[in-house]
């Protein structure tokens, strides 16, 4: 397997625990919108300890995107990404990832999980082809939502915010449930795609199964 190392061109924050980093990309490393790679540390102690992230930019670009959320309550991964800079190195792995577009439909984000959908919503709103779908993403908080300005500049109206910790004028605070679901959505013969936190994942998937949809019509990281 090849593992190519990449330096870090750019890294910022663009929440308050959700860090950009923009690197090189290796000739001939391609990706389908919503697909990830493992991505480790190129340090002593840290280049072997593989974590799983998307990428987020488009495939055509001659960069590589990463928006990765930032845990500094323990002493993992992503803490020590949290001190990474543009000049240092990572290592990169295999191409992977279930989530792929396969036609329009309602993409259900929890949190960091909207990250394989940014490259997805990209492709097709340079393609002119994301009118019709919907997304719903649930965060914590206001601060918490990531790059809300430009999925509303994609989404427009087709953009539902939720909110599970605060009331903000303007957004709903409730959970995503299956209540939520059957007041929310009339179609369920459409495309589903989900992704965040694993239980959130398993049980919206199962609501939407016993709502009606369908194991090939639901698209998830398995």
């Amino acid at each position: 397997m090849e593992t190519p190392i990449v330096k870090v061109l750019k890294a910022f924050y663009i929440t308050h625990d959700v860090k950009c980093f923009v690197t090189e990309k290796p000739a001939g490393y391609n990706f389908i919108p919503g697909q990830a790679t493992d991505v480790s540390i190129n340090l002593p102690e840290w280049e072997d300890k593989l974590r799983p992230f998307t990428f987020t930019n488009l495939n055509e670009q001659n960069y590589l995107e990463f928006m990765i959320k930032i845990y500094k309550d323990h002493e993992g991964v992503t803490n020590k990404l949290g001190s990474i800079n543009a000049g240092a190195e990572l290592i990169l792995h295999d191409v992977f990832g279930a989530i792929q577009y396969k036609g329009k439909g309602t993409f259900i984000a929890g949190g960091a999980g909207i990250t394989p959908f940014i490259s997805i919503f990209r492709d097709l709103y340079k393609q002119q082809l994301l009118s019709g779908n919907k997304l719903i993403y649930s965060n914590k908080t206001v601060e918490d939502v990531i790059m809300v300005e430009e999925l509303q500049k994609m989404l427009k109206k087709d953009f539902l915010k939720i909110y599970t910790r605060e009331n903000v004028i303007g957004f709903q605070e409730k959970r995503i449930d299956r209540n939520f679901l059957i007041e929310t959505i009339a179609d369920f013969s459409q495309n589903f795609y989900v992704c965040g936190p694993t239980d959130f994942v398993k049980n919206i998937t199962k609501s939407l199964l016993d709502l009606g949809a369908t194991a090939s019509t639901v698209i998830f990281e398995k």
